[in-house]
């Protein structure tokens, strides 16, 4: 028997009618569908290249602030050289030396030339890799500083990272629990470890995972080709006490940060419609709330690798700090200028990298460029 598509009742339809409609309900959601994905599949190239035009826009801007520096920076790290009193040709001759002998010297040095003439010459050298050698050793500065860099990278970068990790861990703990016992513990602990120099730290680890419980190396150095274990093992100490200061304060800015961004109303919102806790945490609150703990992780990077003298020296490292102690005791002004030079272009573009992060996280800065 055929079923004719009409009404057999007010209200109520036939089985065939019903199946057109939601016959054309699905049609219609496919479509909307098929149009939503063609307008995302076009918004994607021109979203991409909005964000690689964001972040050169900031790395423009971080270099344009970094020339300037540099060159302020070399200079006065040239003069510091320049105007010392102490003669290098007569250090180097001894004290037998005759006028003569350390007038050719001082020539050879370039030393009879302009100090602004020297430092235009020796800029431009530097520029191109040529950082002159040592005037006691004849070993080229550039090459001493590649044979020592790795060392002081490897140590700062393990203590970046501890510090992200210990402050970033011990931040957000702090901020969901605000007002709790781990946020005053947090706040206390982070307090102390603020105060507590990188050298008193070295020596207290030392002292614990060296000799009381003798589990860790107390100094020296091992290249990764000894071994990943045996390198890391190197690195544990050193890196750890020289991250505390900086945990300490990525966790502080980090906890203040959150703990207001967690009381913002889109926040609210995400919780009102059920997301899970750690999705509103670490998708939606921590990215506007982590740019005070990035800015100051940013201002710590010179404190970490100034920091590295010291904490090289107690450890007996061969880096860049242990190389630039050694050469400013010992008047090797050129050794001392080069790894200046080198410990300046680090910093400057690390915080370039730093300008471009913050970009990335605060949409207010994205409106900015």
């Amino acid at each position: 028997m055929t079923t004719l598509n009409v009404r057999d009742a007010p209200g109520r339809t036939t089985s065939a009618d019903a199946t057109q409609k939601a016959t054309q309900k699905a049609a219609q959601k496919a479509t909307q569908k098929a149009t939503r994905k063609a307008r995302l599949g076009a918004s994607v190239p021109g979203a991409v290249l909005t964000a690689v035009a964001r972040s050169a826009a900031a790395l423009g801007r971080a270099l344009l602030i970094a020339v300037p520096v540099l060159l302020v920076s070399t200079f006065i790290t040239f003069m510091l050289g320049g105007l010392t009193d102490q003669d290098p040709a007569s250090v180097v001759l001894g004290d037998s030396a005759t006028p003569a002998d350390v007038a050719r010297m001082r020539e050879v040095f370039g030393l009879d030339r302009p100090l602004l003439a020297r430092y235009a010459l020796w800029l431009w050298d530097a520029l191109h890799g040529d950082l002159g050698a040592s005037w006691f050793t004849k070993i080229p500065v550039a090459r001493s500083i590649a044979e020592r860099l790795p060392v002081s990278l490897s140590v700062a970068a393990g203590a970046l990272l501890i510090a992200v990790v210990l402050g970033g861990v011990f931040g957000v703990l702090a901020a969901v629990r605000q007002g709790g016992r781990l946020d005053r513990a947090v706040t206390v602990v982070t307090s102390v470890l603020a105060t507590v120099p990188g050298f008193v730290a070295a020596i207290a680890l030392i002292t614990v995972f060296s000799l009381l419980v003798p589990v860790l190396p107390s100094g020296g150095w091992a290249s990764a080709s000894d071994g990943l274990p045996t390198w890391a093992s190197f690195l544990v100490l050193p890196c750890v006490a020289l991250s505390l200061d900086a945990a300490a304060d990525v966790a502080r800015q980090l906890r203040t940060g959150l703990a207001d961004t967690l009381h913002e109303n889109y926040v609210v919102g995400a919780r009102v419609r059920g997301l899970p806790g750690w999705r509103i945490v670490l998708v939606h609150a921590l990215r506007n709330g982590a740019g005070p703990a990035v800015a100051v992780l940013g201002m710590h990077v010179p404190r970490l690798i100034g920091g590295a003298v010291i904490v090289e020296t107690v450890f007996a490292l061969p880096g860049i700090g242990e190389l630039t102690k050694t050469a400013a005791l010992g008047g090797d002004v050129p050794v001392v200028q080069g790894a200046l030079l080198v410990t300046i272009g680090v910093v400057l573009i690390s915080s370039a990298l730093v300008n471009v992060l913050l970009v990335k996280l605060r949409p207010a800065a994205r409106r900015e460029i």
